[in-house]
């Protein structure tokens, strides 16, 4: 049980991190139009996220931004050789809340609530995968508050803590195939749920304007380790034989979130047309192993993964048409973190390219409505997970081929006074 239970928590710490098989980036409906940039841009109380320095230069004293996404995700896999084909197509609703306000010329203060994990994966059950996962569903919610401090109109600074709670439900398979059956025919799983995952961190930024069009920044996220206490692992169908062995329990896990650096520049080029450039280096390198421990006795468990840091390249564009509509579009490549070998369906994370668009119309002075829409191609990809393990049986492989795509529009309103 050991063994099985360790492999399952790996499963469940790698979806924690890929948004449930997915990293998508749905911080803010501006920013999202422009390709995700942002660390050097200051459209609205939304630089709370990219860049907390920017909270300075807002022009209004008070800023408020909320908005929401329909995240739809799907994932074809075939397996040629065995003739395998599963399909899985799950929709989240992430969401974001931003405001802002300037307490003096020199000091602004913001609150940022926001749920970048808070997808859903689910294959039909008993699928040829079904002994790595049936099915994962991930909700987290970050609360971030933040300062900022005007040195002066070049140069500010800005940061916070970040405190993220969460929840995780966890479905596998025991064993493959379906040689093993409870006496009604039934396939053996678990569930593991776990509820209450907290971590903290910090955000800290810093924004540079040399000239009155150009503006550079910098933002750092540190690393935050989620900690899962008291877990519930349940079994269900399980078969006569192994009812004695295989019996509820309770786990602990750490669960560590990577760091993240982000690095880029706008320009303005003229009055109405600004672009944006963002370079995003995520140290998915934490992923070393996870470390499992069990209220069972049984002893720690050390389970590999051998992530590798990632880059997320960013390009975006604003053109303000008149005072009633402004026009926003981008692209991003987001690189794979996943090694060979560790590609599990769990995470059918492969490469990326972002293509992203929208638009604000300004019903008044004060008020505007934003639209923003991201679609997501991910590389076709042929790949395995080598490292399961069944009894005898040692690095037990199962791949094929993944083609994956998200489609994401959203919506949002801003509010300035």
């Amino acid at each position: 049980m050991r063994k099985l239970l360790s492999l399952t928590l790996l499963a469940l710490a790698s979806s924690s991190a890929f948004a449930g098989g997915y990293r998508v980036s749905l911080q803010g409906q501006k920013q999202l139009a422009m390709g995700h940039t942002g660390v050097a841009v200051v459209n609205s109380a939304e630089v709370l996220f990219f860049n907390p320095a920017g909270m300075s230069y807002l022009k209004d004293r008070f800023n408020i931004s909320v908005g929401a996404n329909i995240l739809t995700a799907k994932t074809k896999f075939q397996n040629e050789m065995y003739n395998w084909n599963a399909s899985t197509s799950n929709t989240g609703t992430p969401f974001n809340i931003y405001a802002s306000y300037r307490i003096t010329d020199w000091l602004s203060a913001g609150i940022a609530v926001y749920t970048p994990y808070g997808s859903e994966v689910a294959w039909n059950q008993d699928w040829q995968g079904a002994h790595l996962v049936n099915k994962i569903d991930l909700k987290s919610f970050y609360v971030q508050p933040t300062i900022s401090l005007k040195v002066n109109e070049y140069f500010s600074v800005g940061g916070g803590p970040i405190y993220v709670n969460g929840s995780v439900e966890f479905n596998r398979n025991l064993f493959r195939g379906d040689n093993i059956t409870d006496a009604n025919g039934n396939r053996p799983d678990v569930t593991l749920d776990a509820k209450g995952i907290s971590g903290w961190g910090y955000n800290v930024g810093f924004m540079f304007n040399p000239t009155n069009k150009m503006r550079l920044g910098v933002n750092y996220r540190s690393k935050i380790v989620m900690e899962a206490r008291d877990g519930d692992a349940t079994f269900h169908d399980i078969p006569a034989f192994l009812q004695g062995t295989l019996t509820n329990t309770k786990f602990n896990a750490d669960l560590p979130l990577p760091a993240e650096l982000t690095a880029g520049l706008s320009y303005q080029i003229t009055d109405k047309f600004l672009v944006a450039f963002d370079i995003n280096r995520a140290m998915w390198s934490a992923y070393k192993a996870l470390v499992v421990e069990f209220a069972n006795g049984a002893p720690t468990s050390n389970n590999p993964r051998n992530y590798k840091d990632a880059t997320t390249y960013r390009v975006g564009a604003q053109y303000k048409a008149n005072e009633k509509f402004t026009f926003r579009a981008g692209w991003y490549h987001d690189e794979s973190p996943v090694q060979d070998g560790y590609f599990a369906p769990e995470t059918p994370r492969n490469s990326s390219m972002g293509y992203t668009g929208g638009l604000t119309y300004q019903i008044g002075k004060r008020f505007g409505v934003d639209v923003s829409f991201l679609y997501l191609h991910f590389d076709e990809v042929n790949n395995s997970y080598d490292h399961y393990t069944e009894g005898a049986n040692q690095n037990v492989s199962f791949g094929g081929t993944y083609k994956s795509s998200v489609f994401s529009p959203g919506l949002g309103v801003t509010y300035s006074f």
